[in-house]
């Protein structure tokens, strides 16, 4: 019998398999998709993000970030970052960089997903589904760690999911979608233009390369259709070559709520541990942050323990987050975010030091 079992081998699964390895847990991934895998993502990451990734040997190429520049139709403001630099990177760049260490550390992967699981005091037993034909096999291990993603099947087996009458949304579900130009990036800033009830993030990934996602309400149409609301930054990409237009990444509803972390020897962790909205563009960090946490409480013989080492350490990053999109979703205050931020330069720049470094 392994220590941990992780379903899910994205960016928070593999993290947490590398911490575990580092911590000497025997861990295996189930993850029925290839390598690399990708998904709708901003792909900026802030110091705090790229020092975790450095902690666990993962160094994956990018592109330097400076700062965050908040835009609307009037205004602009720029948050250079105190003390470091981050790092824009392609998802998928990303992702292989991780696989490739988490291999180097002996993690195996099994193509196969956890199709169900039952648990006792001292184990968790999972039926693992190969991706060839044939029945589910049974697997054995310690803990058994959700890392599959916003709508996680763990979670759901684990009952850790609220009521329908608990969840929070407030009507207002919010998606993403994210294409790749091949276009030299023209700051090292990302750059969050904002407009009616959706924003465009763009972040350069490359030297010749950028990644814009778009977040907001559902029915908005194609991203096509939607970089229309962003006049300014639809005439800088018009003649770019789309890079990946033929596979426009969505994702949403953003907002998933959870009752709690983990039940007995089931821990979740990154989106399946809930999420609130990627305005502030930290859901790598968060999950990184995460996966240091979780091994250490594991390895210590303490998933008790994850829970308010969970709520510690994503503190900052769920206020900073809650309070903006509940300003966002405000009709009187929504448009004002920008014109504020450009007002009180020094208070934006503080306010994004506080995330970068969380």
């Amino acid at each position: 019998m392994i220590d941990v079992l992780i379903s899910g081998g994205g960016p928070a699964g593999l993290a947490t398999a590398i911490r575990c390895a580092q911590a000497g847990l025997a861990v295996t991934v189930a993850e029925p998709r290839p390598t690399p895998i990708d998904k709708a993502c901003g792909e900026g990451l802030m110091p705090a993000a790229v020092r975790r990734l450095a902690a666990i040997g993962v160094c994956p190429a990018g592109h330097v970030i400076g700062g965050i520049r908040y835009l609307d139709d009037r205004h602009s403001v720029d948050a250079p970052v105190a003390n470091g630099t981050g790092l824009g990177v392609r998802r998928t760049v990303l992702h292989a960089a991780l696989a490739l260490r988490a291999a180097a550390l002996g993690v195996e992967v099994i193509p196969a997903r956890v199709a169900g699981f039952t648990q006792d005091v001292k184990s968790v037993r999972a039926l693992l589904a190969p991706n060839a034909p044939g029945p589910p096999a049974s697997f054995a291990a310690r803990y058994l760690v959700g890392a599959d993603g916003l709508h996680s099947a763990v979670r759901k087996a684990a009952a850790l999911d609220p009521a329908p009458a608990r969840r929070r949304d407030g009507g207002r579900r919010r998606y993403g979608l994210r294409r790749h130009y091949q276009l030299a990036p023209w700051t090292d800033l990302v750059e969050v233009h904002w407009t009616g009830d959706c924003e465009a993030y763009v972040t350069p990934v490359a030297d010749d390369e950028i990644g814009i996602a778009v977040l907001g309400a559902p029915g908005a149409g194609n991203l096509d259709a939607r970089l229309a609301a962003f006049p300014g930054l639809l005439e800088r990409v018009r003649s770019a070559r789309a890079v990946s237009s033929s596979d426009d990444r969505g994702a949403g509803p953003l907002r998933q709520d959870v009752r709690r972390r983990a039940a007995g020897r089931v821990l979740l962790i990154g989106d399946a541990a809930g999420y609130l909205d990627a305005l502030t563009g930290e859901g790598i960090g968060a999950a990184l942050a995460q996966a240091e946490v979780l091994a250490a409480c594991l390895a210590a013989g303490r998933p008790g323990d994850y829970e308010r080492a969970w709520r510690r350490v994503t503190r900052k990053e769920r206020v900073l987050t809650g309070g903006l999109l509940w300003s966002r979703q405000q009709r009187l205050l929504g448009p004002r975010i920008v014109p504020a931020a450009a007002a009180l330069p020094a208070v934006f720049a503080a306010i994004v030091n506080q995330v970068a470094w969380a």
